[in-house]
């Protein structure tokens, strides 16, 4: 079972679940797939984030394969949304929030585990969102699809201000509940923001055929 501090248990198990039921979801809309197939990827989702992470900074086996109630309730995520799959499209807007929670408690946690291992701040900002997006960049490989990181206009930024934000409150000494939630928050506010005033992180100038070669868009 988990030793870990129990606000932090409850982001963890929080975000596992959102995950879960997310990363289902999202495959259900990518790909035609059985009872086990949704809840496999869901899973995947829910978990891969932190086991990279665990790997990573050698704290083994993986506290997923420790407690039980990480994987009851991935499983459970997935058997959520092959339960609703038909209802997908008027989901849309819950996949966007659940995915919106799962991006922020993982990158909290995945942040604040790191600086509990020793490493140092920037190492630490980047495992949190490695946490935040890893099970769900598995997932998009799975299914054939370019990973949302890198496809899907500020994801990963948020996730690296609410790692930002749990790093420096901890190096600060203020860590604790309220500033564990308000980073999640953080992290939350600005993904929703991005995705209602179409916010995008900066993209390559657009290029396009033009004779013989192409030409940049002034």
């Amino acid at each position: 079972m988990s030793t870990e501090p129990a606000p932090l248990l409850a982001l963890d198990l929080t975000g596992t679940f959102a995950f879960g039921l997310n990363g289902a979801l999202t495959a259900v809309r990518a790909a035609r797939l059985d009872v086990v197939g949704v809840v496999v990827l869901g899973m995947i989702t829910a978990l891969g984030g932190g086991v990279i992470r665990d790997v990573l900074i050698d704290s083994l086996p993986p506290a997923t394969f420790l407690d039980w109630r990480y994987y009851t309730l991935a499983a459970a995520g997935g058997l959520i949304a092959f339960a609703v799959s038909r209802h997908l499209r008027r989901l849309e807007p819950a996949i966007t929030v659940l995915d919106a929670v799962g991006l922020s408690t993982f990158a909290v946690i995945g942040a604040s585990k790191a600086l509990d291992a020793g490493l140092a701040v920037v190492p630490a900002m980047l495992l949190g969102v490695i946490t935040a997006v890893g099970g769900g960049t598995i997932r998009d490989t799975l299914v054939g699809q370019i990973p949302t990181v890198l496809r899907t206009g500020l994801y990963a930024i948020p996730a690296l201000v609410g790692a930002a934000v749990t790093v420096a409150t901890t190096e600060t000494g203020l860590y604790g509940l309220p500033a564990t939630l308000g980073a999640a928050a953080v992290c939350f506010l600005i993904r929703m923001l991005g995705l209602h005033f179409g916010l995008n992180a900066p993209e390559p100038p657009e290029t396009r055929p033009s004779g013989g070669g192409t030409r940049r868009r002034k």
